[in-house]
């Protein structure tokens, strides 16, 4: 080898690496950090602002407070591995490039991202990049499978669930988890980024947010106790308990995967060799796996979110109603299992998933109010917003999506409260001024007793909404428009 072909690789092999955290805020089974840190040469990690139309930040208010903590974390978790964490505002290709020209980096490693925004900078951006002799690097890890392999017995791509899962399962169990590196190589210049309390990711005045905290931890260590708790305690008896709102029956993982402070593998493997029933185990797997299969569908249908994956809904007649949609945004629809949804909603960014569909219920087909405003204001409002789960669950819940739920499957309301909340603890919890009323009567209180309302402290359209439709008749009126689209035109 030549002298300058010698000072080539030298110059390569100690050049800093950047590693690009993306949604993916966590030092254990970060596959893009691992792979940086086995290289040996400095580290610089850098989290970057991308314009919203771009970007992969936070999809919504209540996820920025999220984003906020769970940049502090990570920020503490890198300095305790010996290097500081860069915050950068930008565009990613114009910040990388002032990037690599300051420090001389010779390379970038990034674990991909599925969503269409990110797929339309990182193609791209890698494909430059490598052009100008960077070194670029993408790894898998944020899902179980990738889209793009994973495909029918046809060579397509699925659009129902049950075959997707057989198809994941036989893929065989995910990789091992990666352990966080202990100790990182730091760049040796001081390196100017942006302070995260200048990003304005907290809500101020007023605070909306102080009562997430009751809930939630962001970050990594979080992550990690969430997961330990929900194998402890709740993993035993999933199958059937994860549909009662009340308690901690559901893993409640949701906002921690969201924002990548912990991967899908590291939670399916901590289910095994487990002390529960087998089919609790699997029936939990089938619930982490439908979030690969919604990445599945927007990765093959970009715009999941906007369009409906059935034509046929195209010409469904909608209703165009400001105050109702108001009333189920603030939880005021005379239907308490809905309300309390709703409510806890905005007190803790998070709604139970049973609860989440019969809420989507009521706004679709009791009030058919399109999906997409209901999408929009969960993509706002919950903490685990997720640009896949959310399109594709919304989806579901109209009948317009891939797998989808009949259209005429309606929930009632009334009966789905008396059967996942039986004794109205989790209505007594979001909805208190319903909290003295009897069991018999809470989730119909339009039908109790004037002296049963009375001893409660109960005054219908004063303390406590009327129903804002007959949900009888609001049924009958959306299997009507629903079967106007399967006539012919």
């Amino acid at each position: 080898m030549s002298t300058e072909n010698q000072e080539s690789t030298d110059r390569g092999r100690y050049t800093p690496v950047i590693v690009w955290f993306r949604r993916d805020l966590r030092l254990s089974d970060n596959h893009a950090l691992s792979a940086a840190a086995d290289t040996g040469r400095p580290i610089i990690a850098i989290y970057i602002r991308e314009p919203e139309k771009t970007g992969n930040g936070p999809l919504g208010a209540a996820q920025a407070w999220w984003l906020h903590h769970s940049l502090q974390a990570l920020a503490d978790g890198l300095s305790s591995a010996g290097v500081e964490l860069l915050l950068k505002t930008g565009s990613a290709d114009a910040v990388l490039d002032d990037l690599i020209k300051e420090t001389g980096a010779g390379a970038v490693y990034w674990n991909r991202r599925y969503d269409p925004k990110g797929i339309a900078v990182d193609g791209p951006l890698k494909d430059r990049l490598k052009s100008d002799g960077i070194e670029v690097r993408s790894f898998a890890g944020q899902l179980m499978h990738e889209p793009s392999t994973l495909k029918t017995k046809s060579g397509g791509p699925f659009r129902v669930y049950t075959p997707f899962w057989r198809a994941l399962e036989a893929d065989g169990e995910p990789d091992e988890p990666i352990a966080a590196p202990k100790k990182l190589a730091s760049f040796d210049k001081s390196l100017k980024g942006e302070r995260l309390s200048d990003w304005s990711l907290l809500p101020e005045k007023p605070d909306w947010a102080k009562t997430f905290h009751e809930v939630w931890e962001p970050g990594e260590a979080g992550a990690a106790k969430r997961l330990k708790s929900f194998v402890k305690q709740a993993l035993a008896g999933y199958k059937t308990n994860r549909d009662h709102p009340d308690g901690e029956t559901t893993s409640m993982l949701s906002p921690h995967l969201a924002m990548g402070e912990i991967s899908p593998a590291m939670v399916w493997h901590a289910t095994r060799g487990v002390k529960a029933p087998p089919d609790d185990i699997t029936h939990f797997r089938k619930e982490l796996a439908w979030r690969d299969f919604s990445y599945h569908l927007l990765f093959h249908n970009p715009h999941l979110d906007r369009r409906n994956l059935q034509p046929k809904f195209d010409s469904f007649p909608w209703v165009s109603n400001k105050t109702a949609l108001k009333h189920w945004q603030r939880g005021e629809t005379g239907y308490p299992i809905v309300d309390a949804g709703m409510r806890q909603l905005w007190r803790h960014g998070f709604m139970h998933n049973r609860v989440r569909m019969i809420a989507a219920s009521f706004l679709i087909k009791d009030l058919m109010i399109d999906w997409r405003e209901g999408e929009a204001w969960f993509r706002d409002t919950l903490v685990d917003a997720d640009p896949a789960s959310n399109a594709a669950s919304w989806q579901w819940v109209a009948g317009s999506g891939a797998d989808a739920a009949p259209f005429f499957r309606i929930f009632n309301p009334i009966l789905q409260g008396e059967k996942f909340d039986p004794d109205g603890a989790y209505i007594r919890r979001f909805v208190p001024e319903l909290a003295k009323l009897d069991a018999k009567v809470i989730h119909r209180p339009f039908e109790a007793k004037l002296d049963q309302l009375k001893a409660a402290g109960v005054t219908l359209g004063k303390t406590y909404p009327t129903p804002i439709v007959d949900h009888h008749e609001a049924r009958d009126r959306a299997l009507k428009a629903f079967k106007s689209l399967e006539e012919p035109q």
